[in-house]
């Protein structure tokens, strides 16, 4: 695959040519998924909120959430609850608080059951409330209780004496007896009003009334991650894996795929290109064996990474493309009688098209084709050949394997005299007509050719 842009029609055909293989990997990753599920039993979760009156700032909030979740309320709750083996340290990951608006502490519970899930969640609030509880009460002061109480006393007291002092003053009209008589009256009014407001407090009240709004809700359905997300998770997940593993093992492919590269590895020049059926062509590794017979089973002897064939002419057009290149075979080795033909093995396209030049070849010049694996290269040594012709399809082969080849055919002492790509095509149904005209033409021209033989 180039350096191109990953395009959908690129995973469309990865998917259309694994599919056995990227079903199978579904599969697998279906199974691992149910089985981190057994691993991992069912949890349910519900919460529990607790409401703080008053005034409250963010960070107190934060700070009552923290209490919410402190190891005293902790331990408290697992013991009222009194499950075997559960402790404080063990409800530490199962219980969590956070704040939320309105001066509230969502504490959320989790636990095998909903049940359990819902107690859990109801005995830690409510041992949070009882334990801010104590904590206010364990920091109230006597003294500083008392002193709102002899606060108002000593108001009271100063009032009488301010009324007193008034009543004692000049009665006269002067403007200083005036002036003082207003400024006392003014003072008494100040004073009457801080006793009411001392009145309004009430001394029980303040922040540390937190309520329960109410019980935690039974949980109808398990928290995340449930049993089927596992499941469906394993299974994405293991097909995107194989998607970006193909993606990954095409973009570091080294397989040439242009002409001049395969040129210059095998070191000779290139004859041509002619065309091959692609119906029952898949470039299947061949090969025996159980390995071969798991690949073929799963799909993975068909290359994925090869471009659709595109449409081709008629076997007309097909025919003309291998005589030209017997004629150029003829053209460069006049005088040579017999060649042999290196097609590199699991290579079915450069098969079909080895086998067809020695149909169009008609003996002039004689082509013998052998086989030759990549992996072990090796050429039949040199009889009365004039010489070897590489036939193979683009974008099977690194340089190094074509390199290979090239030095076993040097090594057989044969000189490789030109190079034949094959590619597939898709061919196109052609009229009965045109078949029977085609297949009438030779006829006649026989019957012509032994008429004149006969004259």
């Amino acid at each position: 695959m180039s350096d191109d842009t990953i395009r959908l029609v690129t995973i469309g055909r990865i998917i259309r040519r694994r599919r056995r293989f990227l079903t199978l990997l579904v599969l697998v990753g279906a199974l691992v998924g149910y089985g981190t599920s057994l691993v991992f039993p069912p949890r349910y979760t519900t919460s529990a909120s607790v409401l703080l009156p008053g005034a409250w700032e963010e960070r107190e909030l934060l700070t009552q959430a923290e209490i919410a979740t402190s190891s005293v309320v902790l331990d408290r709750a697992a013991a009222t609850l009194g499950w075997s083996g559960v402790g404080g340290r063990e409800l530490r990951d199962q219980v969590s608080a956070t704040s939320a608006d309105g001066n509230i502490i969502k504490i959320s519970g989790t636990a095998g059951t909903p049940e359990r899930a819902q107690r859990l969640s109801d005995q830690v609030a409510q041992q949070f409330v009882t334990f801010a509880a104590r904590i206010v009460g364990d920091n109230t002061d006597p003294d500083t209780a008392e002193q709102p109480e002899a606060l108002r006393q000593l108001v009271v007291q100063t009032s009488r004496r301010i009324t007193e002092l008034a009543d004692a003053a000049d009665p006269g009209q002067t403007v200083e007896s005036v002036q003082t008589r207003t400024e006392l009256a003014k003072l008494r009014t100040a004073l009457q009003k801080a006793v009411a407001k001392l009145d309004e407090v009430d001394p029980t009240a303040g922040k540390t009334n937190l309520v329960v709004m109410g019980p935690a809700a039974r949980p109808t359905g398990e928290a995340p991650p449930t049993r089927t997300q596992l499941i469906v998770g394993g299974a994405v997940l293991f097909f995107l894996l194989a998607v970006i593993g193909h993606l990954t093992a095409a973009r570091m492919s080294r397989r040439l795929r242009t002409e001049p590269e395969i040129a210059a590895a095998l070191g000779s020049t290139l004859l041509g290109t002619v065309d091959v059926s692609a119906e029952r062509t898949g470039q299947r590794l061949e090969g025996g064996g159980p390995r071969a017979r798991i690949r073929r089973l799963l799909g993975v002897d068909v290359r994925w990474d090869l471009p659709i064939p595109q449409a081709s002419g008629d076997e007309a057009g097909r025919q003309i493309r291998y005589r030209r290149v017997c004629a150029r075979l003829r053209e460069r080795l006049p005088d040579a009688r017999r060649l042999l033909v290196v097609v590199p093995e699991g290579d079915e396209i450069a098969h079909r098209a080895a086998g067809q030049l020695v149909t169009e070849a008609r003996s002039d010049p004689s082509l013998r084709v052998v086989g030759v694996s990549v992996s072990q290269p090796l050429v039949p040594d040199r009889d009365d050949e004039s010489g070897a012709l590489v036939v193979l399809s683009a974008g099977s082969w690194t340089a190094g394997e074509l390199a290979g080849i090239a030095e076993a055919c040097t090594d057989a002492r044969h000189e490789v005299v030109g190079i034949v790509l094959a590619g597939a095509v898709r061919t196109r149904a052609t009229p009965p007509a045109a078949d029977a005209r085609r297949t009438a033409t030779p006829a006649l021209a026989v019957g012509d050719d032994t008429k004149g033989a006969s004259r």
